[in-house]
């Protein structure tokens, strides 16, 4: 082939690649509702996770969800259904099994990846709902609060709805705008303020500081740690978090003393996880 009719070809084909374009994440999920209208378990999960993004989409905090996993006898419930329609060998039964069949992996990945929608839509990586909000607003007693590394603001705003009286003070450094959600989407008035500034301002007017999802790639959450130690011993410190895990540094968790006493450990059964990912809130010393 000549290098003009490559060049040709070379073109079309980058042309029809970008005619495919994946179906949007919500959009594929009412498809795959509409496949299994039949199986309430499957119907469930997808409802779940549409409704935790309409509440979002208008302002609101999420209710908890239940495990994004499809149960494990899917498969057997989807043939035992397939063949009350259709006698054995009938070829619209094995038509439309190939078509659960075929999707059943593909839901599961779609439900798997809804954490990452959250990142990725709403900036929002901690799954703030709306009883762990209330649960935490409780616990704190409205006794004066700073948030550091707030991203958009969710506990602050959780908080808020609970009791408008309480003093919160929302910071973040807005250093991940570029990258990712982070700090583009606030559902409360945020500071600008990196960490450790933020407690230099604050750490004399408070008595928490709320810490959620610092990134697991830099130190920043160490060296808040050791500024509450050296110079704000009295400050309560509460982070959220998958201890040894997605989030905060590995030397954070090596050098952090964590506790959860009884109280706390009622704010922890609402934040429920819905995935692979244990996230807790734990009191650091």
């Amino acid at each position: 082939m000549n290098p003009k009719k490559l060049k040709q070809l070379k073109k079309r084909v980058k042309k029809a690649q970008q005619a495919v374009k994946p179906v949007p994440y919500l959009q594929e999920l009412e498809g795959y509702r509409d496949l299994f209208e039949d199986f309430p378990a499957v119907k469930y999960l997808i409802n779940n996770v549409l409704e935790s993004d309409r509440l979002l989409k208008n302002g609101l905090l999420p209710q908890p969800l239940p495990r994004l996993l499809l149960p494990d006898n899917i498969q057997d419930t989807i043939f035992q259904r397939v063949n009350e329609q259709y006698p054995q060998g009938d070829p619209r039964g094995d038509a439309l099994w190939n078509r659960y069949n075929d999707a059943l992996p593909k839901l599961d990945r779609a439900l798997r990846n809804f954490r990452d929608y959250l990142e990725d839509t709403y900036g929002m990586w901690s799954y703030v709902n709306a009883p762990f909000a209330k649960a935490l607003s409780d616990y704190l007693a409205g006794r004066p609060v700073l948030e550091i590394m707030a991203g958009n603001g969710y506990i602050s705003k959780g908080l808020r709805n609970n009791n408008s009286q309480q003093k919160i003070y929302t910071t973040d450094s807005q250093d991940w705008v570029r990258e990712n959600e982070t700090g583009r989407h606030p559902v409360t008035g945020i500071e600008r303020l990196d960490a450790l500034s933020a407690i230099k301002k604050y750490g004399d007017q408070v008595d928490f500081v709320i810490m959620s999802w610092a990134p697991d790639k830099q130190e920043t959450d160490w060296e808040v740690l050791q500024l509450l130690r050296r110079e704000y011993p009295k400050v309560h410190f509460l982070v959220i978090g998958e201890r040894n895990g997605a989030t905060n540094s590995k030397k954070f968790w090596q050098e952090a003393k964590l506790s959860q006493d009884e109280r706390l450990q009622k704010v922890n059964q609402q934040l429920h996880s819905f995935d692979l990912i244990d996230e807790q809130i734990y009191t650091v010393q």
